[in-house]
């Protein structure tokens, strides 16, 4: 090789190996946030709440009676054997819980032990100070320490906060085993599909580096109080920034194959690879991040935070896909593939030639019969209720906290312990606790004193104003006790001159299911505006992204309809989170919309070169391989949730996971390219291509 030729060479290979240098010092210095995101992160599920919601009032009117919103440890006593009398032991779980006074963590009066009606259980609440982070695992300790004392008896602790440190247990694992296991999934698939060395793991660097990336800045915004992370916010960041850089890195990886099959260079097949890629991994990433960023439009704090936090973390999986791996490709050339041989799509005849012989031959009898088939399973999608989760179903298992639920609301009002709080006029408080203890679904009803307990003494008038506390007789998380604080805020808003508030615990998941519901409504359509202004832009047509939209749409449906089935029949939920399908919707959505961009981007490639009718049947050829392999990577990283034991996140992993399979599978391979055939040329008004 001639001097000139040998310098030129080494020029060439300068750029990448710089940028191979760069990424591996980002990579050092961003890596470690991926496991440090748990220090700013908060599970404290008040600081979720509506921002307009009345229980969200409730809390901050609540700080001028200096009774800060605590967070209720409900202790409970049973006999041994759990069917004996224990009247005889209230001294004694009286005292346990006053020493209790002034320990770590507790807040405010710690109230006596109430006997049951049946005699055979005894109940005490311990307020806890929100926000106790990992002291509040110690706290609950020290109360089971001393509440176990008294003599005779088991006990069990339930309550808000039993059940946050359930929650807290339940993620301690989303830094550690979440990763580990979607990372081992898309390794084991990518060998499987790449039948390569090296290449899978460079693909899954690509995907660490953009995770380190975006866990770092995510860190800094919410350390300075711009985002907020829960559990579920950083498991989803830490899915999707894998799932979305795996797939857009097979996008660019099987396009430089298959350029290298018809170039010597590299770099000349690089650069081809390239220029026919970027747009549509740009309109991909658009579809999903401008997709989350319609969250900011919800009035759930944690659906906002997910919306910039995911937007992030797909601006950052596009980063190393358009910079880090190709700087890699580059030098590594062919070797990459070893030892396998890029070859062209003519080369590779397989499955994919007889997908495509199947829609050239009965395009409408393929689309007919994948719509009536989508039709059907959208048609139970009304079925999937989305009135929250019970308690009992929330943790995927046993938890402590459900245990001693089950026992607390065997012998006491299902309220008992976690009150719905009234705040109200102090010169009308005796009307508002008539009208509370007159209304369907309430226990009892009575004004805080000046101890900070119900009844017993004077109202605690602070400002005009009074605190009634309203027991329930319904189970604080049950339907039943949403469908009571409703009565109540109507029987109580109707009282003249009280200007009543309802808040707690059940006032708070209800405002988070109305808002839910409200949300969706906004949100939806805007999402659905969203993608179809990007793929009008992309594919310079309107009649084609009209039909992509609503193909996704069904398939989302879909999706909901099989959930219906599945969630009570094979995984026992009655419901679902109010936030699942709005997640669901836009995960579905966007990454639906990914799928199709990669193929119709490639069919109108194709199209200009070789007709629309050759477009569309050289573009499900070339991109069915990838586009099978990207949706079994994304569904395989997302079912990765499920190992986080949540009925959130289990019912979201099945939700996106079956959902772009189904998508990938069915939508893409079949039902959009019959669609196009048989609609033909006609599919991309009023544009029209050259090689009509």
């Amino acid at each position: 090789m001639p001097v000139t030729a040998r310098r030129a060479r080494w020029v060439r290979l300068l750029l990448p190996a710089l940028l191979l240098i760069a990424w591996l010092g980002v990579g050092g210095t961003t890596g470690p946030f991926a496991g440090r995101l748990g220090e700013v992160a908060t599970n404290d599920q008040a600081a979720f709440l509506p921002r307009s919601a009345e229980s969200t009032e409730v809390i901050d009117e609540q700080k001028a009676f200096q009774q800060d919103e605590t967070l209720p440890a409900i202790v409970v006593w049973t006999a041994d054997g759990g069917d004996g009398q224990v009247r005889d032991r209230q001294g004694a779980a009286t005292e346990a819980l006053a020493s209790l006074r002034g320990a770590p963590g507790v807040a405010g009066e710690v109230s006596p032990a109430v006997v049951s009606e049946d005699g055979k259980a005894l109940q005490g609440v311990v307020p806890l100070r929100p926000g106790l982070g990992d002291g509040l695992a110690d706290a609950l300790d020290r109360i089971r320490d001393t509440a176990a004392k008294v003599p005779g008896t088991q006990v069990g602790i339930a309550g808000p906060a039993a059940s946050q440190a359930d929650l807290s247990d339940a993620f301690a694992g989303i830094d550690g085993l979440l990763l580990l296991v979607a990372l081992a999934a898309v390794l084991v698939i990518l060998l499987l599909v790449y039948r390569s060395v090296l290449l899978p793991f460079v693909v899954i660097l690509g995907a660490v580096f953009a995770l380190g990336v975006a866990c770092a800045l995510v860190y800094v915004l919410a350390d300075h109080d711009v985002v907020r992370v829960d559990g579920q916010v950083q498991g989803i960041l830490s899915i999707l920034v894998i799932g979305a850089a795996t797939d857009y890195a097979l996008l660019l990886t099987a396009r430089y194959r298959e350029e290298l099959a018809h170039r010597a260079d590299r770099f000349t097949a690089m650069r081809a690879a390239l220029k026919e890629s970027w747009g549509a991994v740009v309109a991909s990433a658009a579809t999903v991040a401008l997709g989350l960023l319609a969250l900011l439009l919800s009035d759930l704090t944690n659906n906002r935070a997910l919306g910039p936090v995911g937007a992030i973390g797909i601006v950052c999986a596009v980063l190393t896909t358009l910079t880090f791996l190709p700087a890699v490709l580059v030098l590594l050339g062919r070797a990459a593939y070893w030892p396998a041989r890029p070859r062209t799509a003519e080369e590779r005849r397989g499955v994919w030639h007889r997908v495509a012989d199947l829609v050239d031959r009965a395009p409408r009898k393929v689309w007919a019969v994948s719509l009536v088939c989508l039709l059907a399973a959208a048609a139970f999608a009304p079925s999937l209720a989305s009135k929250g989760v019970p308690l009992d179903e929330t943790f995927v298992g046993e938890a402590r906290s459900v245990q001693a639920q089950r026992t607390l609301g065997a012998h006491f009002p299902g309220g008992s312990g976690n009150p719905a709080i009234v705040l109200a006029a102090a010169d009308r408080a005796d009307q508002v606790v008539a009208a509370a203890e007159k209304t369907d679904g309430v226990a009892s009803a009575a004004p805080v004193t000046a101890s900070g307990r119900p009844g017993g003494g004077e109202p605690l008038t602070v400002d005009g104003r009074v605190r009634v506390d309203v027991t329930l007789s319904a189970a604080a998380d049950s339907d039943a006790a949403k469908d009571a604080v409703a009565r109540l805020r109507a029987a109580l808003h109707a009282v003249p001159g009280a200007d009543a508030k309802v808040g707690g615990y059940t006032a708070q998941q209800y405002d988070t299911l109305r808002t839910a519901e409200r949300d969706r409504t906004l949100i939806v359509p805007v999402v659905l505006a969203i993608i179809f202004v990007i793929l009008v832009a992309l594919l310079r047509s309107l009649l084609l992204p009209a039909l992509l939209v609503l193909t996704v749409a069904l398939n989302f449906l879909a999706t909901l309809g099989v959930s219906a089935l599945v969630f009570p029949h094979l995984f026992g939920f009655t419901g679902t989170d109010p936030s699942v399908p709005l997640y669901g919707f836009v995960f579905l959505v966007a990454l639906g919309v990914d799928y199709n961009i990669f193929l119709m981007s490639r069919v109108r490639e194709e199209s200009l070169r070789h007709g629309v009718r050759q477009g569309i049947l050289r573009g499900l050829v070339t991109t069915g391989g990838v586009i099978t392999s990207a949706g079994v990577v994304l569904a395989a990283t997302f079912a990765a949730l499920g190992v986080i034991p949540l009925a959130f996140l289990v019912q979201i992993a099945f939700i996106v996971a079956f959902g772009v399979l189904l998508d990938t599978l069915v939508v893409r391979s079949l039902l959009v390219p019959a669609l196009a055939r048989d609609i033909g040329r006609r599919v991309w008004w009023p544009g029209r291509l050259s090689r009509d």
